[in-house]
């Protein structure tokens, strides 16, 4: 009998942001997939529930995929968290997932927290067609020519942005996009959470950067005082 794959979606920061269900999986899978065990055994703990681990990350994604295999093979239940919100999105985890559609594993989702929909959702702008792009290269030219690709997306862009670097990305953003309306969510769920929004001339002033990070940019009509 082949085993079953659970994504389960964890907290954005504030533990209590489970679902029920998550929890169940999480107490009745035989292995615990993770990105950082640290981070892991912290929500582990909110619980208690104590679970084998194995960490699968960017690094030994490929050879950890394999060796994952083994124990579904195996008739294993194995979930697979992310270090928050849903796994896969900006996440690790993609071949494993593919591997398991090919060998026929079944693979079920534990649906919850997305800081993607999350941000979306309290941004003020609009959501009904919308574009997410990760995390934006570390290469200047890599950067500019998605930057560029994503202003002419005729709705809402979403980034996910590295705190160190969000004033000279936002910098950038401006330079393509023009003056448009954003919303920077910074740290949700969490105790310093934050949400900045207004034109992007003036936000790019305002922003610390520090803390988790997600850009909503609204589409050129949204800039111009559209609903």
């Amino acid at each position: 009998m082949r085993g079953e794959l659970y994504v389960v979606a964890t907290p954005l920061g504030n533990l209590r942001d489970i679902t029920l269900r998550a929890v169940d999986v999480l107490r009745s899978c035989d292995l615990l997939l993770c990105e950082d065990t640290r981070r892991a055994k912290n929500l582990l703990k909110a619980y208690g529930i104590s679970k084998p681990m194995l960490s699968l990350f960017e690094g030994n994604e490929e050879r950890r995929t394999e060796e994952v295999l083994e124990y579904l093979l195996d008739g294993k239940r194995v979930a697979l968290i992310s270090d928050a919100g849903t796994p896969l999105i900006s996440d690790p985890g993609y071949r494993l997932v593919r591997r398991c559609r090919e060998m026929n594993i079944p693979v079920y989702p534990v649906p919850g927290p997305s800081a993607v929909i999350a941000a979306l959702s309290v941004s003020g702008l609009g959501t009904d067609r919308f574009a997410f792009f990760g995390f934006p290269p570390k290469r200047k030219g890599k950067r500019l020519r998605l930057l560029e690709e994503a202003a002419r997306f005729d709705g809402t862009v979403v980034f996910y942005v590295s705190p160190h670097r969000v004033r000279s990305f936002l910098e950038e953003v401006l330079r393509v996009f023009g003056d448009r309306t954003v919303c920077v969510c910074r740290e949700m769920t969490k105790m310093h959470e934050e949400y900045i929004f207004g034109r992007l001339s003036e936000v790019k002033e305002r922003v610390k950067e520090r803390g988790e990070i997600v850009l909503v940019i609204g589409k050129p009509s949204t800039s111009q005082g559209a609903s």
